[in-house]
């Protein structure tokens, strides 16, 4: 049947692969739990070196790189069965996500249409906002990939879903329409340290955050309040995808495998 199709000209390679989807996966994730911060001096320094035995198919590094894309699907799921179990307690934040230079914003070709200008504490960045909900024990829960300019308050009715108890967060998080949905909708109670009552009065007019400092103040339980100042937690997960599993760089050539990058990067986070 092959044989009877009408050829487009091109000469297209049909020999089977020399890696199984496994090996793939297991090299692509075992390049965050390197000490490599570049994958392209992780495999030929140490995979094509070290582990060629382990791997006896093993091809040169552009071919590897052609094979990533096919592995998305599978490392999403894998990410999902990787999720820990909800106690009660739950941490949630956002860190940015950077593609490129600000600079160089209005020039990249590869996230056009999909990454945003967004602001932080830091000032502004160029990319995506990655949301994540851990419990107490710092294991993974549930995320969600937004472009930079998305409000941290967004996203959170969909990542909470299937949850229960307490989840705690920062000011980012405060709305009173938001934590009435989730507490009469979901029954989940969204606690955020508010500002002190001294910062209401020093708040100049037409302030943006005018609308935050003028909350009414709720009591809080001491037991939350020891809970609020364990939220650190998860800055040190966000710091620690960055900085030890290379969930960011900005030499990204396509979208699909900037998603293989931060899927197996976030599966590190299990072991």
């Amino acid at each position: 049947m092959a044989e009877k199709l009408l050829s487009d000209g091109l000469k297209h390679r049909n020999r089977p692969r020399r890696l199984g989807l496994s090996e793939i996966l297991t090299i692509v994730i075992a390049f965050h739990q390197s000490a490599y911060r570049h994958f392209k001096a992780f495999y030929t320094e140490w995979v094509l070196v070290h582990w060629r035995a382990a791997f006896p198919g093993l091809v040169s590094y552009q071919r590897f790189i052609e094979w990533m894309p096919s592995t998305v699907l599978p490392l999403c799921a894998y990410l999902r069965q990787c999720f820990g179990t909800c106690t009660g307690i739950s941490f949630i934040d956002s860190t940015s996500l950077h593609v490129c230079h600000m600079l160089r914003a209005h020039s990249n070709k590869v996230f056009k249409n999909l990454a945003a200008q967004g602001m932080i504490s830091v000032g502004w960045f160029y990319g995506f906002k990655l949301h994540l909900v851990i419990n107490e024990r710092g294991e993974l829960l549930n995320m969600t990939l937004t472009p930079g300019n998305t409000d941290d308050r967004k996203p959170v009715i969909r990542l909470l879903k299937g949850l229960r108890g307490k989840v705690f967060g920062d000011r980012g998080y405060i709305g009173q329409a938001l934590g009435r949905h989730l507490r009469e909708q979901i029954s989940i109670a969204l606690i955020t340290k508010r500002r002190e009552a001294s910062a209401l009065k020093e708040a100049p007019l037409g302030c943006p955050l005018g609308l935050r400092l003028n909350m009414k103040n709720r009591l809080m339980s001491l037991n939350d309040k020891l809970w609020l100042r364990r939220r650190g937690l998860i800055e040190t997960v966000n710091d620690q995808l960055k900085n030890i599993a290379q969930i960011e760089h900005t030499r990204h050539r396509s979208p699909t495998n900037f998603l293989v990058n931060l899927s197996s990067g976030l599966i590190v986070t299990r072991s």
